[in-house]
């Protein structure tokens, strides 16, 4: 999910070395995306927030989209909208601010989501501006191989922190854009690596 916040980047990377030690004990590595309001096609619901950026806790009314997509923005961080008068505009969501309509997709400092760049980590696990790359996949015996590829070709920088409570230590989440299809959470992308190991 986005928006995402974590604990401990041990005195191996304090100390300005680089990678996963061998005694560690594996990163956990989720996805969060843009859910695409075309994909969703639950009960319509009114959903209430700020027509911009720069408010928190607005309650205008900002549309009313289908419920799973609602929830699907709630959950991600982010989604675009395809109907009514914000067609093309994106209906945001954070734990501090609620929802609100924006331009683009946007991390929790502000700038623009980057698919397959951006990932998110808690600020005392790896803090903002930490290049990395995935080396393994890790442990799950379900992770598709050409999914596991496009993960480790990518070059990935720490932009975004978790929802407090949502990360953790040796956790982070990777961006990948834009959902590509209905039922995408049960597509082969959204997937988690366990006991993966990343180089940074």
């Amino acid at each position: 999910m986005r928006l995402p916040t974590a604990i401990a980047l041990t005195a191996f990377a304090l100390s300005g070395c680089s990678g996963t030690p061998d005694d560690d004990p594996g990163w956990e590595v989720t996805v969060y995306y843009t859910a695409v309001e075309s994909f969703h096609d639950g009960a319509p619901t009114e959903v209430f927030g700020c027509p911009a950026i720069e408010c928190d806790g607005g309650d205008d009314v900002l549309g009313a989209y289908p419920e799973d997509f609602a929830q699907a923005v709630e959950d991600e961080g982010t989604g675009r909208i395809t109907s009514g008068d914000h067609a093309g505009e994106y209906l945001n969501w954070s734990y501090d601010v609620g929802y609100w309509l924006d331009t683009e997709p946007r991390n929790s400092h502000g700038d623009p989501l980057r698919p397959f760049a951006s990932a998110a980590a808690d600020p005392d696990v790896l803090p903002e501006g930490t290049s990395l790359r995935i080396t393994d996949c890790g442990d799950a015996d379900d992770v598709d191989p050409e999914v596991c590829d496009r993960l480790q070709a990518a070059a990935w920088t720490i932009e975004d922190e978790f929802t407090p409570g949502l990360g953790g230590t040796n956790h982070i989440d990777l961006y990948l854009g834009e959902e590509t299809g209905p039922d995408f959470t049960e597509t082969a992308w959204y997937t988690t690596l366990t006991n993966a190991r990343i180089d940074y």
